[in-house]
């Protein structure tokens, strides 16, 4: 049978990268974790790491029973955290990937509030624009816009009617002139971000059944969208960004918001898992908490309802 401290000493080693840096972590030596891998790859008579004097890395084995061991740790952790969680409320320890700019100014106070509510829920938050690899990396669960090209991983929508709007700051527009068609975008210097590894310059509009589509360019570029935004208030082009990045900006006077008679592309907001089984008492919550608080924001959009 396997032991589950086995399983612990693969999973770190391989995230870590390092026999030593695991057996650290773990506060063991590195001679007992050396023994649980070698007790592991016995128990299931396959290489799982294959080992040097300089270098360590995941087999083809290894990288497969990878998932199943997070997965089996989860769920013994959620089985524990179900049994003593009845009376206490929601608790656990709970990782959490979010974009930058959804993640520092809108996702934070709204996590502020849900901690208050469950004082015994401990939130890791991952902010980043690269898409999270929920399958090797350390995260429970991420907030993502637009549908999951894997459609093996587990979506809940959060905002299924969130769309991109063009905005810019009052000093830019007192300086140049509104655009009054999207042809007018290429006169005009557009912050840019990058979009699934590739600079996103090539944004779409709807007029009625009309859907036009023009290249843009601009004199920055960023992947991290909260810097593009911080552009934006600061004056210095044209973005177009997520309705529920901007909203506040936007209430604030900070930005203001153009071509309204155009309808901007689609930006959906998801909760993201690898598997069903996720889905825990803590998840569950912290979606219906994020949905209420994306549909507030919705109510404001430009857009019809």
């Amino acid at each position: 049978m396997l032991r589950l401290d086995d399983l612990q000493v693969f999973i770190c080693t391989a995230d870590s990268g390092s026999l030593s840096a695991a057996a650290r972590r773990l506060e063991c030596s590195p001679a007992v974790a050396s023994a649980a891998l070698k007790r592991l790859e016995g128990q299931l008579q396959v290489r799982l790491l294959a080992r040097s004097t300089r270098s360590l890395r995941l087999t083809a084995e290894g990288e497969q029973f990878l998932g199943h061991a997070r997965a089996a740790l989860r769920a013994l952790e959620e089985g524990r955290q179900a049994l003593e969680g009845g009376r206490a409320g929601i608790g656990g320890v709970l990782h959490l990937s979010a974009p930058s700019d959804f993640g520092r100014n809108v996702l934070l106070p709204w996590l502020d509030a849900f901690q208050r509510d469950h004082p015994r829920l401990t939130l890791r938050l991952h902010l980043g624009d690269r898409v999270a690899d929920l399958f090797r990396q350390p995260v429970d669960i991420a907030l993502r816009y637009g549908e999951p090209e894997d459609s093996s991983l587990v979506a809940l929508p959060l905002a299924p009617g969130n769309r991109r709007v063009l905005c810019a700051a009052p000093a830019y527009l007192a300086a140049h002139d509104a655009p009054q068609r999207v042809d007018d975008l290429a006169a005009h210097n557009c912050l840019l971000y990058v979009l699934g590894e590739r600079v996103h310059d090539r944004w779409r509009f709807a007029q009625g059944r009309r859907s036009q589509e023009v290249t843009v360019k601009g004199d920055r570029v960023s992947d991290d969208a909260d810097a593009v935004r911080r552009w934006a208030v600061a004056g210095h082009g044209l973005s177009y960004k997520s309705w529920l990045d901007v909203a506040g900006d936007v209430t604030a006077g900070r930005l203001a918001l153009l071509l309204a008679d155009h309808q901007g592309e689609a930006a959906p907001l998801n909760l993201i898992c690898a598997h069903r089984a996720q889905l825990s008492p803590p998840v569950r919550v912290l979606h219906a908490f994020l949905r209420a608080r994306c549909a507030e924001l919705l109510a404001k959009a430009p857009w019809p309802a």
